[in-house]
């Protein structure tokens, strides 16, 4: 394993632990399952485990695994504060001592305020005094690192990092995402004043690997490297200096035994020109055909009327990348054919979710075109005759969002207009 050094001068090996998708036995995280691949990546010379207050389960798990196995001081920990939930000082409390419970420890080493997307969310944290709060931290040894996780642009990125003195900072970057978010420009920026920079969705929620079009497969095929997609993606960052960590959600054992590999062989400036241009190529394949830039993160979710974002979206951009059938029958497997609902025309054009997608997508708008792809009449009136046959006329149907069928608006949706243009003329008769 190859290590690159904190501001302190600690080293940290260049493949992270993102504990956001350990593999799941019912609602609960296979925790005997994730216990080795966090001790296989451990001996392969891992040290820096990544999880967040709102990973369900991930804080207790690794607490549990690190306790069990007596390895708490030999690795690193970085989890987040959900600055977002915190109103007041006490918050910040509540939240830290809470996950520190379920680390099952009196300090972490890496803690971030957690999905900052301008400068506001951060004036906001120094409202209710985050800055005293770190400093007393801090100097009671219960946090090592101060830094904060990112989603936006690159000018909000930059007035963030130049507001506060960060020990570390964490963003999206990827060979795909060079100028989007912080970008390379950010990570730069970050590196110029000396502050590590980890990296998360290296392979965009695995978009990288699993939905590549034949092209590019063929592109990097062609290249005679040998290399899989996952390590073409992980190779293109560990080529640069100012990457520090590079976090990866690993859930099985080839998976840590490839990743460890990499990290171990990928020392800065080791690809070559003709590298670059396979994944030139490989890039203008991608975009030919993607849809919609959506990660699978999550962050949009849970919707209020029970959409799944993620999961129409990933069956929309499955149907250009791999095939029309395809795409509508993981749909039909995953949203379709599930006993509650999950269609996009539950949707009441709230925008909740568009508020939280670091992306920036406009969820709203792409949703009702993914539905359109995903669900021509014949498609709609097969999944509404397999819900039918499988559930009853109505089982599973949210309370929040009743639908008289696939493809229609929510009665509760029309009524809620009702009411409002009842209250509107109401106003007007007062006036």
């Amino acid at each position: 394993m190859l290590y690159r050094k904190d501001r302190n001068g600690n080293e940290l090996s260049m493949l992270g632990f993102g504990c956001m998708r350990f593999t799941r036995k019912g609602n609960n995280i296979d925790v005997e399952k994730a216990e080795k691949e966090i001790m296989a990546a451990y001996r392969a010379g891992v040290n820096y485990f990544d999880s967040a207050y709102i990973y369900p389960g991930s804080e207790a798990a690794i607490g549990e695994i690190f306790e069990r196995n007596h390895i708490r001081e030999k690795v690193n920990i970085a989890t987040k504060l959900p600055q977002y939930m915190v109103k007041s000082r006490s918050g910040l409390d509540k939240y830290f001592n809470e996950e520190l419970a379920r680390l099952r420890t009196d300090y972490i080493d890496y803690y971030l305020m957690h999905h900052l997307t301008d400068l506001a969310m951060w004036e906001k944290l120094k409202a209710v005094g985050i800055l005293d709060w770190i400093r007393e931290k801090k100097e009671a040894g219960a946090i090592r690192n101060i830094g904060f996780s990112y989603h936006g642009n690159t000018d909000n990125f930059q007035k963030i990092l130049q507001d506060y003195d960060w020990d570390f900072c964490q963003i999206q970057y990827n060979y795909l995402d060079e100028v989007s978010q912080a970008g390379v420009d950010g990570l730069k920026a970050a590196a110029a004043k000396g502050i590590p920079v980890v990296i998360m969705e290296p392979l965009r929620g695995g978009k990288l690997v699993n939905m590549l079009p034949a092209g590019a497969k063929k592109a990097m095929q062609d290249s005679g490297r040998g290399w899989s997609p996952a390590e073409w993606a992980f190779r293109w960052l560990y080529n640069q200096p100012e990457v520090t960590v590079v976090l990866s959600g690993m859930n099985s054992l080839e998976m840590v035994e490839e990743n460890c590999r990499t990290a171990s062989e990928a020392a800065p400036g080791h690809l070559t020109e003709k590298d670059f241009e396979v994944l030139e190529e490989v890039k203008r394949q991608i975009r030919e055909k993607e849809k919609v830039g959506c990660t699978g993160c999550r962050y949009c979710m849970p919707c209020p009327r029970g959409v799944d974002i993620p999961g129409i979206f990933r069956c929309y951009n499955a149907m250009f990348t791999e095939s029309k059938s395809q795409g509508r029958f993981q749909f039909a497997q995953t949203v379709g054919l599930t006993r509650d609902p999950a269609f996009a025309t539950q949707c009441i054009r709230c925008g909740k979710c568009e508020q939280h997608c670091p992306q920036n997508i406009p969820i709203r708008e792409k949703l009702a075109e993914a539905d359109k792809a995903l669900r021509p009449l014949p498609y709609r009136v097969g999944i509404g005759f397999a819900r039918a046959f499988m559930f009853g006329k109505a089982a599973g149907t949210p309370k929040a969002a009743r639908q008289a069928g696939p493809g229609r608006k929510s009665r509760e949706a029309k009524s809620g207009r009702r009411i409002k243009r009842r209250k509107a003329a109401g106003r007007r008769k007062e006036s």
